[in-house]
């Protein structure tokens, strides 16, 4: 990689070179824009000259004025000439390039050499190299990847001041399973991040983590010691809260382990490992013979309702259509007005029909069933598809207010047997 950086470095010298040399030796002291000004300059006056020789000869001028004209005309010459093109000493051009060509081929270089040494960033680069060809290895290329680590840790301890060369080796001393390694580069990325509480914080979790794993997951001095690094500069470290999570979590502990883990939830939602949190969470309960709080939350709204069962008078049976809808509504008792707590939508060949009416057939959540204490069911077999009452409409209710409960009672009995005159 260095000998690829030099030839790609003396590729760039030789073209800045280039842009240097390119003028002194093929620089023109005039231009022949320039000389063909002076030319032209010099034929217009040659040719004024010679018309006034011919008007003096012919007798059109006098001495005065022939004189006067002349005068004038070498003035007027003088002033078309630009200041810049009028004679100045002459300097020998070709030593002067030589020597501004030896200067630069030796200045050019060793200048470029001297301040890349001192605001270069070479060692930067190859540790950039190192880590990127170690994340590309994996488990089958163990002896590599411990030898790039070697050559990463001493590149760090002659630079030490760099954050992520130091994390990138106590990962990698992670997958080698060089836990006190790895607990040692996690330190010394704390001590380079000091300024910030929360990144040194993350470092000590870091270094807890190695240490955890490499005591097979006891609890030594060293773990604990960490752990109180990272918590003192910021008690919700997260990975030290999963640590205390595994730890409580191994020694039976599920409450304790709950506490950490759903602590986690909270302040680092985004977490990359928050689903397998997630799963340890709920085994803890399961351990403790509870469901976690969003199941017993999702069985209980489902749960909270009236279960009713509808059925159609005999009478009734010819005169109704198969494709009839059959509707049936939860009213809040007392209540002749407003939105139902619950609508659900059938037809009539499925009667005689068991359904349980509850928060998922709720028209919004300001109108619930499960905020109700007592509802009054009514069931309506509808000739226009309509969910207003029409004449001819078919329907049955429940006689009075029924509770509303978690199902395990009976069904209530709806039974359809009055048709609608108005």
């Amino acid at each position: 990689m260095t000998q690829t950086f030099w030839i790609a470095a003396t590729v760039l010298i030789i073209i800045a070179l280039a842009f240097v040399l390119y003028p002194v030796f093929f620089h023109r002291t005039g231009t022949r824009k320039q000389t063909d000004l002076k030319n032209q300059n010099l034929m217009a006056y040659r040719s004024r000259m010679k018309e006034l020789d011919r008007e003096y000869e012919a007798g059109i001028l006098d001495d005065e004025n022939y004189h006067q004209l002349k005068e004038e005309l070498a003035g007027a010459m003088l002033d078309d000439v630009p200041e810049d093109e009028r004679p100045r000493p002459v300097i020998s051009g070709r030593g002067s390039a030589m020597a501004v060509a030896l200067v630069s081929i030796l200045l050019v270089p060793a200048a470029a050499f001297y301040l890349y040494q001192q605001w270069g960033a070479m060692d930067g680069v190859e540790q950039f190299i190192t880590m990127q060809e170690m994340g590309a290895t994996d488990g089958a290329r163990q002896a590599q990847m411990a030898e790039l680590s070697e050559q990463l840790r001493e590149r760090l301890e002659a630079s030490p001041d760099n954050p992520e060369g130091w994390a990138m080796l106590g990962r990698t001393y992670m997958s080698l399973e060089r836990y006190d390694d790895a607990a040692w580069a996690f330190r010394q990325l704390a001590s380079t991040v000091k300024e910030d509480d929360r990144a040194e914080s993350v470092a000590y979790g870091l270094a807890a983590q190695a240490l955890f794993f490499g005591s097979q997951g006891a609890m030594t001095e060293e773990v604990t010691g960490a752990i109180e690094q990272a918590r003192e500069l910021n008690p919700d470290e997260v990975n030290v809260l999963g640590l205390l999570g595994i730890n409580a979590f191994s020694q039976q502990n599920y409450r304790e382990a709950i506490e950490y883990w759903e602590r986690i939830e909270t302040v680092a939602p985004d977490h990359p490992q928050i689903a397998s949190i997630r799963e340890g969470i709920r085994e803890a309960y399961t351990r403790l013979g509870e469901k976690p709080p969003e199941l017993a939350a999702e069985s209980e709204a489902a749960g909270t309702g009236v279960t009713v069962r509808v059925t159609l008078i005999e009478a009734f049976r010819d005169q109704v259509p198969a494709h009839t809808t059959l509707f049936l509504f939860a009213r809040q008792a007392g209540a002749q007005q407003g939105p139902p707590l619950a609508v659900a939508r059938l037809t009539a060949d499925q009667l005689p029909a068991e359904i349980r009416l509850d928060d998922s057939y709720s028209m919004s959540p300001q109108a619930r069933i499960s905020d109700a204490e007592e509802v009054v069911i009514t069931a309506r077999l509808s000739r226009s598809g309509s969910v207003s009452a029409q004449p001819g409409d078919w329907q049955g209710s429940t006689d009075m207010p029924v509770a509303v409960g978690d199902g395990r009672g009976e069904p209530v009995a709806i039974v359809i047997d009055q048709q609608l005159t108005n």
